[in-house]
């Protein structure tokens, strides 16, 4: 099979979650999300993390199957709940969430096939927020050992993380995805203040030997680091539904285009691509297909 032709594998551990939003009740979860739109974009995804044996959990594996989400890695909890998150949406379309602990995705157990899948995977996607629990982050660890292609979608969620827990999960990473705030926050943790952006990348680049970064920007758009080179993508003009999700699409894009051996600009704009797509719709995982994307995408270039 040539590399055009190749069907990515990828396997995402961390939270699944209903989002209470205040258009309603929605299947989320970064990790989850993550999975979900690479399925849609023609990968094999599936998910390792952790519902409660209630009702919450059984519609969560139940919208994952019938998105055609293999749901086989998610285990059940008798003792711990499903996740449920209260999200707030601001008059500028950011997110805030209210994340309760110990739930089922923070106790996520650890099996050899974990390591044996994400050992033979094109990539293996986590987060920071399912590494706040001990027992998560211990499988998630033994996991990291075996993994490939490491990429860390690190998605802060205040106060669920801390300065030794990121220090080592950036010391196992090749792929570092993060936005603005978060660079400004990593970099006046382990570097100093108000130092310029060119110069914050290449820190976390060379004090964790990270081959690779993305730094999405909102409306500026996003860049893509690697190996000295740097390539910037613009942002889509649209009309904004809410940013639930946008994140988590365009890292699914991104990995989909560059495991088929897509070049660097080509990832970065199909990924720019999806997380407008995404923004533009209500919710995480809104029903498409990779038609509608590309239709989208040509939409836009004829308006442009």
């Amino acid at each position: 099979m040539s590399v055009e032709n190749k069907i990515p594998s990828i396997i995402c551990f961390g939270e699944i979650l209903w989002d209470n939003l205040p258009g309603g009740r929605m299947a989320g979860g970064a990790p989850m999300n993550v999975a979900y739109h690479l399925n849609r974009v023609g990968a094999e995804s599936k998910l390792i993390s952790r519902v409660g044996e209630d009702k919450a959990g059984a519609e969560l594996v139940a919208f994952c199957s019938k998105m055609g989400l293999p749901a086989e890695l998610i285990q059940f909890d008798e003792v711990h709940a499903t996740s449920e998150v209260i999200a707030k949406i601001n008059d500028n379309h950011e997110v805030t969430y209210d994340i309760l602990s110990d739930v089922a995705w923070d106790f996520i157990e650890y099996y050899p096939k974990h390591s044996l899948m994400a050992g033979h995977a094109d990539a293996f996607v986590f987060g920071s927020l399912a590494a706040r629990s001990t027992v998560s982050r211990e499988t998630l660890l033994q996991i990291l050992e075996s993994a490939r292609y490491k990429v860390f979608d690190i998605n802060l969620r205040a106060p669920h993380y801390t300065k030794e827990i990121l220090h080592l999960l950036l010391a196992k990473t090749n792929l570092l995805k993060l936005n603005n705030q978060e660079l400004i926050l990593l970099t006046d943790w382990f570097y100093k203040k108000n130092a310029p952006e060119a110069d914050c990348l290449s820190y976390l680049q060379q004090t964790f030997h990270i081959d690779e970064i993305i730094l999405t920007k909102g409306s500026q758009g996003a860049s893509y680091h690697t190996a000295g080179k740097v390539f910037e993508g613009k942002a889509y003009n649209i009309t904004v539904a809410d940013t639930v999700g946008a994140g988590d699409s365009f890292l699914a894009a991104f990995l989909y285009k560059k495991i088929i051996g897509s070049t660097p600009a080509e990832a970065l704009s199909y990924a720019l691509a999806m997380g407008a797509f995404i923004a533009g719709q209500s919710g995480a995982c809104p029903a498409y297909t990779g038609a509608d994307l590309e239709n989208f995408i040509r939409q836009h270039l004829r308006d442009e």
